[in-house]
């Protein structure tokens, strides 16, 4: 197999590389999907680009507006950022389950985006988040919310001459949280067969302000719980408001039977990681 292989150093030598011709181009970061894949054949790339000399593709950065994590980086460096850690821990509770501490030290949350797994850890925790993908064409950048990144199983929204530049997280809110639970059949060193991002918010008299639920694994792709949200805001959380919620997250979800788990099955475990979920973040809350 011939192939061309970069490693640009500059945004500018990215882009050149990117509108040089319409052929697609696989993206190297921690090539813990990439180097799989071609190993076993299922791809076999004409043109393989290493994003990793790239600064802004290696960095997290904070500023008034947010965080910006490259979507080079490792797993394991976003888990060690403590500012980022305090400030998204549901992202974190999604990043720490992408493999092994060896596959965390290569593998990227955008690396986990980018290969559109409906099970991928990392996804609903960010969608949950409001979080955006910010995108590099060789007409420059567009952003896009991540919900609307993953168009299906392996398929997301990058043209031939665009890469995912990185991920940018919005403002934390006041008084806010967010979690993110997963059931696998065993502990470790597995895919979820279901898993469930909430990030809440609030108000002063503990009501829910802001709500945002997405669920992963029991669709084509990661999903938003619109209505499961609605659920939550404006309410004091009690027993009666968690049906409902558990409710309208059991009745979006539609997933498949499969030798990991049965429909019944996984609208079962899916309602149970919801409520824990919610719980989770509203204890954080509580712990400042």
């Amino acid at each position: 197999m011939i192939m061309d292989f970069h490693a640009p150093s500059t945004i500018d030598e990215l882009s050149s590389l990117l509108s040089n011709s319409s052929e697609k181009k696989h993206l190297l970061a921690g090539g813990t999907d990439l180097l799989v894949q071609m190993q076993s054949q299922i791809i076999e790339p004409s043109t393989v680009i290493d994003i990793k000399n790239i600064s802004e593709m290696m960095e997290i950065k904070d500023d008034i507006d947010g965080f910006y994590v490259g979507a080079a980086v490792s797993g394991m460096t976003i888990i060690e950022h403590q500012a980022f850690s305090d400030t998204w821990p549901g992202v974190i509770d999604g990043v720490k389950l992408i493999g092994s501490i060896q596959i965390k030290g290569r593998a990227s949350m955008g690396g986990n985006l980018c290969n559109a797994s409906p099970a991928a850890d990392s996804t609903p925790a960010m969608i949950a988040s409001d979080a955006k993908a910010i995108i590099l064409g060789s007409k420059g950048k567009r952003d896009i919310l991540v919900e609307d990144f993953i168009l299906g199983p392996g398929k997301n929204i990058l043209k031939s001459n665009e890469v995912l530049l990185g991920i940018k997280f919005p403002k934390k809110r006041n008084n806010s949280s967010g979690a993110y639970l997963r059931f696998t059949p065993r502990t470790e060193m597995d895919i979820a067969v279901a898993g469930v991002g909430v990030n809440i918010s609030l108000g002063d008299k503990f009501q829910i302000e802001h709500a945002k639920v997405s669920i992963g694994a029991v669709a084509e792709k990661a999903l938003v719980a619109e209505a499961a949200a609605k659920v939550l805001i404006g309410k004091k959380v009690d027993e009666e408001v968690i049906e409902k919620f558990v409710s309208e997250v059991r009745n979006l979800a539609r997933p498949i039977d499969d030798k990991r788990g049965t429909v019944e099955f996984r609208k079962q475990v899916i309602g149970v990681l919801a409520k824990r979920a919610l719980n989770i973040a509203l204890e954080r809350i509580s712990h400042g």
